[in-house]
């Protein structure tokens, strides 16, 4: 069965009232709209970057993004989002005591100032490897979750291939230079996802423009914290080999964008040329939710179950990413098995949701059933034999 109709803003919430009881393709008329013009994307004085969408995903400007760099400490981002991951999984507590090591104590660049046999919490260490990206705090808290910074580094890296960053390899909790660690501006936008809707708890300390840790106070590197209000992280980098590098993201309204520039010359032209980005991407496109998790699209026939028909949606949010101005030339298309057959389980892939914008498939998502049918008895069976039957021949007739 496919349905195909308009999703304009206005028209979202009558749709998902036709799509819960349709069974025939609708048909909707479509006023064209004046196109929003787009100009190319800025074009940036650094090795690689990229724009994405948090929520949707779409990438809206690149360039290199898979080129495999030095990250310096963009990686504590992966350091930062494991302390979390464990926080979440009750693990570890915010107010557990952390011994210091002589090896974290010795670890050279940025510093939080810890001291040997200091018993620190996880708490005070995250927020500075987080805002003041302290190489001693990190490597603190990779020998406690792991035992030391190489197996740590190992952990890194199983997470990194489960979040699909393919051009990514860690050797530290740091990013102080080593060989064979790289990353990519691509796999850092993925991350960056991660950390801002797996964790949300724990992410308004990317926010945070100071940090204060045995007297000594220090600021975040991010100057976009003090010049753009609605940006919010994420985390700055450097080392001669990998030169300035910036994550960021920000949100306005309803869009929230996470850009990456890797190899810049300086502090300043980092928070510069992030700034042509963020700029970029919230002038001309726009980022709408179109359907809840859990929204019912569609009561498809099952054949042979205790019930005849089988709520359908969509087991996440859906969000799209698009040029300002033509939301309303939005379709949906669904595309569910015509021969839906018991039992059937929540979850269970039963089709696609295509989101078009003109002739350009600009999303797509499974569908799913959210509910549970069971076989009907043996005479429930049979009457849906003979009933499958003669619908099939109809159908055949009227093709």
């Amino acid at each position: 069965m496919n349905v195909f109709t308009s999703i304009g803003r206005s028209a979202r919430l009558c749709l998902f009232a036709a799509m819960a009881t349709v069974a025939v393709p609708v048909s909707a008329q479509v006023i064209p709209q004046p196109q929003t013009i787009i100009p190319s994307a800025p074009q940036l004085a650094a090795s690689s970057w990229i724009l994405m969408d948090a929520n949707s995903g779409r990438i809206l400007a690149e360039h290199n993004s898979d080129e495999r760099l030095p990250p310096a400490s963009l990686t504590k981002l992966m350091t930062a989002y494991l302390v979390e991951r464990e926080l979440d999984r009750g693990t570890i507590k915010p107010d557990d005591m952390i011994n210091v090591s002589e090896k974290a104590w010795r670890t050279g660049g940025s510093k939080m100032f810890i001291e040997v046999g200091d018993q620190v919490s996880v708490d005070d260490l995250l927020h500075g490897i987080i805002i003041v990206s302290g190489n001693d705090a990190s490597v603190a808290m990779a020998e406690h979750l792991a035992g030391g910074e190489a197996p740590f580094a190992d952990l890194m890296n199983q997470h990194a291939t489960r979040l699909g960053m393919d051009n990514t390899n860690f050797q530290n909790a740091t990013g102080l230079p080593s060989e064979n660690h790289y990353s990519t501006a691509h796999d850092m936008a993925r991350l960056s996802q991660h950390i801002i809707n797996d964790y949300p708890e724990h992410y308004e300390i990317y926010s945070h423009r100071t940090f204060s840790y045995g007297g000594i106070d220090q600021p975040n590197r991010n100057r976009l914290l003090w010049r753009d209000p609605s940006v919010d992280g994420l985390k700055t980098g450097w080392t001669t080999e990998a030169g300035f590098c910036l994550v960021s993201s920000a949100k306005r309204d309803d869009m929230r964008l996470i850009s990456v520039v890797m190899g810049t010359t300086s502090d300043e032209a980092r928070a510069q040329e992030t700034q042509k980005l963020l700029s970029y991407g919230f002038r001309f496109f726009e980022t709408l939710k179109l359907y809840e998790r859990g929204a019912v699209l569609a009561t498809p026939r099952v054949w042979g179950g205790d019930i005849n028909e089988l709520r359908v949606g969509v087991d996440e949010e859906v969000y799209m990413t698009l040029p300002r101005n033509r939301n309303e030339e939005l379709q949906a298309r669904l595309n569910i098995d015509p021969d839906l057959q018991a039992p059937i389980a929540i979850g269970d892939e039963v089709g696609t949701l295509e989101v078009h914008l003109g002739d350009e498939v600009v999303g797509e998502r499974r569908l799913v059933a959210l509910e549970n049918i069971e076989e009907g008895g043996l005479f429930k069976r049979l009457f849906d034999q003979v009933q499958r039957f003669f619908s099939g021949l109809i159908s055949k007739f009227t093709d």
